[in-house]
């Protein structure tokens, strides 16, 4: 009786074991494990909270971002009057402008990463699916372009074409795909001879397919741990442009104008800095604690 007392409670825990099993999944672990790093979740916490004031925070404030507060010109951070974070020198209320650069770094930080990531991703599939010749060029034209200075490349692009937002876009995505390329490529090498990818082959299936259906969709891990990197490097470099008064024009603005204005003044109004200073720290942070959660969710074998 014991024997089989003891079968019955063996078969118990193995269908209890089936039964959690079921349904799972890469990304479904991957989420979990994502959910228990503590930095990774403050990360997306602190910066979800600076992605909503970036929308409401404008909203709320009585002020607009053209209104001149003549009375209250190079206020400290106060209360009063509802310049909560204070004016800068020509009496502009520095809440709306904080939160409103926030919105013009995001978006330019997040499109210009879809750019790079859409050119890099195709270019560096294509490149190490197909091989041979065609990759050895393909991969030369990246050194060459890598060769080149490519924040001096990106300031010949808005001289000559005008200082427009767009183009700040355009500019800065079609030079930060390099790197994703290269990444794509030396992952799509690795999977390239897989059993998966001979059955296509075998099945007929054709080259432009088997890449678009096979390969880009399991290389695609290491390529969301990057973007999470890519998304703060384009807002730094966009608040070079700026810093530089290449990048967002009046009557926009961004954290770099703020930077480069504040800078100017970092003795008498030092807010005019460490505001927009702090919340870019802070965003670079939380980008990069997020990336590193990432990293450790989908390649366990690193931890």
């Amino acid at each position: 009786m014991a024997f089989f007392q003891a079968q019955r409670d063996a078969q118990a825990q193995l269908m209890d074991t089936a039964a959690r099993m079921r349904g799972r999944s890469l990304w479904k672990d991957a989420a979990e494990r994502f959910a228990r790093n503590k930095a990774a979740m403050t990360g997306v916490v602190v910066l979800s909270i600076i992605a909503l004031m970036s929308v409401i925070g404008p909203m709320i404030s009585p002020h607009t971002l053209e209104d001149l507060a003549w009375d209250a010109i190079g206020l400290p951070p106060t209360f009063e009057n509802s310049h909560w974070f204070g004016t800068d020198d020509t009496g502009r209320d520095m809440w709306v402008l904080t939160w409103t650069g926030a919105r013009v770094s995001l978006t330019i930080g997040i499109m210009t990463t879809v750019i790079a990531l859409s050119i890099g991703v195709i270019y560096g599939a294509t490149a190490g699916y197909v091989g041979g010749r065609i990759d050895n060029a393909m991969m030369r034209f990246v050194d060459v372009i890598y060769a080149l200075p490519l924040l001096f490349f990106i300031i010949i692009l808005v001289t000559v074409f005008g200082r427009n937002i767009y183009l700040v876009f355009v500019a800065i995505g079609c030079v930060e795909w390099l790197t994703m390329a290269r990444i794509v490529r030396g992952q799509t090498l690795s999977v390239k001879r897989k059993e998966y990818i001979e059955a296509a082959l075998a099945a007929g299936v054709r080259t432009p397919t088997i890449v678009k259906r096979h390969v880009i969709p399991n290389v695609i891990g290491p390529v969301i741990v990057y973007v999470t990197l890519l998304v703060p490097t384009n807002i730094l470099v966009e608040s070079y442009l700026s810093f530089l008064g290449l990048g967002v024009q009046e009557p926009l603005t961004s954290w770099g104008v703020l930077i480069s204005r504040g800078s100017n003044a970092l003795e008498t109004t030092p807010w005019l800095l460490l505001i927009p200073a702090t919340c870019l720290a802070l965003t670079m942070f939380c980008f990069n604690f997020i990336g590193d959660g990432l990293r450790d969710a989908l390649d366990p074998k690193d931890r």
